[in-house]
């Protein structure tokens, strides 16, 4: 079983989104099922606003990392044969789109029809969500489908890299920002933690695995509160430029981590030199 977790993005109203990938839909079923999920469940149900939502998509991964929409369609029987014709209208392609797939209900687990649809970048998901042609769509399809709900999948790093203001959107940088700057923001405190925590567990003799996840804990947490909210407003120029920015603000931001990269480099290499 593999599990990811999604914090809301904005506009989101607070809901989460955890993903769970099983290899077999019968293992699927049996976790569904078990004792020990209905007990976990019972337990944190004092934790939720409302309660959770499931859908099960059986299929395969993408084979690129993605911006992805999850739609559920609660569809009455009789209303199928023509919820599938509109669905290929639904399909038609929109700058950005990488592919769809539609997953059926799966009896026993799943009642809603699921779609997925993946763009290549966030930016030209929200504009197809917020476009003329599928409001039209959804236009069309009110006496089709009895309810929908929509979920979009962020990027793991979006609660480091949200903004308010108008040059924000809602929609948070790209990934490859995202990761430039996450790594810009860890590189120094991995080296400062080497020549401090690192040292100081050595010398008491604690074991590997434990060192191992001392370092992980502190360095999370020295990057989730003073260091990324640092990076993000320093290098809010470039991660949310605002839609209007001329390209040479990307280059230039993108400049400007990569000479940050090579002062922590220099940096490190003449520390590493005196000790």
């Amino acid at each position: 079983m593999d599990k990811e977790i999604y914090p809301p993005g904005d506009g989101m109203a607070g809901e989460w989104v955890v993903v769970f990938r099983f290899a077999r839909t019968d293992q699927l079923e049996a976790w569904l099922n078990s004792p020990r999920r209905r007990r976990l469940l019972e337990k944190g149900r004092g934790l939720l606003a409302w309660p959770e939502d499931q859908e099960v998509l059986v299929g395969e991964p993408p084979a690129h990392r993605t911006v992805t929409v999850v739609i559920a369609h609660r569809v009455t029987r009789s209303a199928e044969p023509a919820f599938l014709r509109w669905q290929e209208k639904v399909q038609e392609k929109f700058p950005g789109f990488l592919g769809f797939e539609l997953f059926r209900p799966v009896p026993g687990l799943q009642d809603d029809w699921v779609s997925v649809f993946r763009f290549d970048t966030r930016e030209h998901l929200e504009n197809w969500l917020g476009s003329v042609a599928r409001r039209k769509l959804l236009d069309e399809g009110r006496g089709i489908i009895a309810s929908y709900d929509v979920r979009r999948i962020d990027s793991a790093f979006s609660g480091w890299f949200r903004f308010t203001g108008d040059s924000a959107k809602g929609t948070g940088p790209p990934g490859w920002k995202q990761a430039m700057s996450v790594i810009l923001g860890l590189y120094p405190v991995l080296i400062v933690l080497g020549l401090t925590l690192d040292r100081a567990l050595n010398a008491a003799r604690v074991p590997g695995y434990l060192h191992v996840f001392a370092g992980c804990v502190v360095a999370v947490g020295i990057l989730n509160w003073p260091v990324m909210p640092i990076v993000t407003r320093v290098l809010r120029f470039w991660l949310a430029p605002g839609e209007e920015a001329p390209r040479r603000v990307h280059l230039m931001g993108a400049l400007v981590v990569v000479l940050g990269y090579a002062a922590l480099l220099a940096l490190a290499g003449w520390t590493a030199g005196r000790l």
